[in-house]
């Protein structure tokens, strides 16, 4: 990878930041970029990045590095300049710890790099809700959920959330609440669900159970968004109360077999959120191959649903745009219908295409 496409994502990843709300991200990531372009500790950890840095969220995997130190005590002096610990930051004072640390640290970083980001962004769930809620308006049959990419499955409980807006609201007393800007028409928040059996699969799943592996997962939340942190330490809670757990599977794999065996007296109902792209370009057709096929054999008493909210270039629309579009497929009559639009961490929803 070239020197200019790696200098390239720091400097686009740190506008990003700043967009989604997190100015410190924002202004810690230009800081690992010009250390990058100066030579330093930075372009010594991945300078000779071997894969796309955009892709690979380079810059999103240091911050987490550096956020995992605060979080498990590794470097008091860095912990002491986040917000976590002082709800201020400045980033001169930041940044000077955080280049010591990195020049310091450097096995652990490249160790810890090495693992991709994931968020497991509980407020995607309040875009779901609403093809959820649309389909729920005409069954009032038992529900078996089937999550692909579910990481660590903190989604999984999105029906034992609480949902708020300024408009509307859904759900019982939960240690998550969800909300966010809405525009346009409220789902059908009259409608209740009854989820009967839920299971997800994931490539490389994080286990809850596990601390070290909690800490990774909280370090790639933006330590400047206490409302962020809040709603994944409340997820963890509901997921350990619960018995959340996620099994470790190809998505192709496993979907075609839970689909095969699924029940004959209940909707099932497939979902995931920014899960699509990811997967290689023929896993990703052998998912699609396997919903469509079991869609052709579903019937008015066992329907099966494919809910999801993913980048709309992968359904046709503008490559480089940024929205995520809400929708949903419903068998046996097998039509789309779409819900809304959204970004990666929905700060808004505009609903009915608004």
């Amino acid at each position: 990878m070239s020197a200019e496409k790696l200098l390239e994502h720091f400097r686009e990843q740190a506008m990003y930041c700043t967009m989604f709300g997190s100015p410190l991200t924002g202004a810690l990531v230009a800081c690992l970029g010009d250390d990058l372009e100066a030579g330093g500790p930075v372009a010594a950890l991945v300078g000779d990045w071997p894969g796309s840095p955009r892709a690979d969220v380079v810059a999103l995997r240091l911050c987490g590095a550096l956020h995992a130190a605060v979080l498990m005590g590794r470097d008091p002096e860095l912990a002491a300049t986040y917000p976590d610990a002082t709800g201020a930051w400045s980033m001169d004072e930041v940044w000077t710890v955080a280049r010591a640390f990195l020049a310091r640290e450097h096995a652990w970083v490249t160790e810890f790099i090495k693992s991709p980001p994931q968020t497991n962004e509980t407020r995607r769930s309040i875009a779901l809700l609403a093809c959820f809620l649309e389909f729920a308006k005409s069954w009032a049959g038992p529900i078996d959920t089937l999550e692909l990419g579910a990481s660590a499955g903190l989604n999984l409980n999105w029906d034992r959330f609480a949902y708020r807006t300024a408009t509307w609201s859904w759900g019982d007393a939960s240690p998550v609440m969800i909300d966010t800007e809405w525009n346009g028409p409220p789902p059908a928040v009259q409608t209740r669900i009854a989820v009967r059996n839920r299971a997800a699969c994931d490539l490389n799943p994080l286990d809850i159970r596990d601390s070290q592996q909690v800490l990774q997962l909280k370090s790639y939340i933006w330590p400047d968004q206490a409302d962020r942190l809040a709603r994944f330490d409340g997820a963890l809670a509901l997921a350990l109360e619960t018995g959340t757990r996620v099994e470790r599977a190809d998505a192709a794999t496993w979907i075609a077999d839970k689909l095969a065996a699924r029940a004959k007296d209940a909707a099932t109902i497939v979902y995931h959120s920014v899960f699509l792209q990811y997967p290689p370009r023929e896993v990703r057709a052998a998912i699609v191959e396997a919903i469509e096929r079991e869609g052709a054999k579903a019937d008015a008493t066992a329907p099966l649903v494919w809910i999801r909210a993913e980048p709309e270039a992968l359904f046709g629309g503008p490559r480089e745009s940024p929205r995520l579009v809400i929708d949903f497929v419903s068998w046996p009559r097998g039509e789309r219908r779409i819900m809304g639009y959204t970004d990666g961490h929905v700060r808004a929803v505009y609903a009915g295409g608004v």
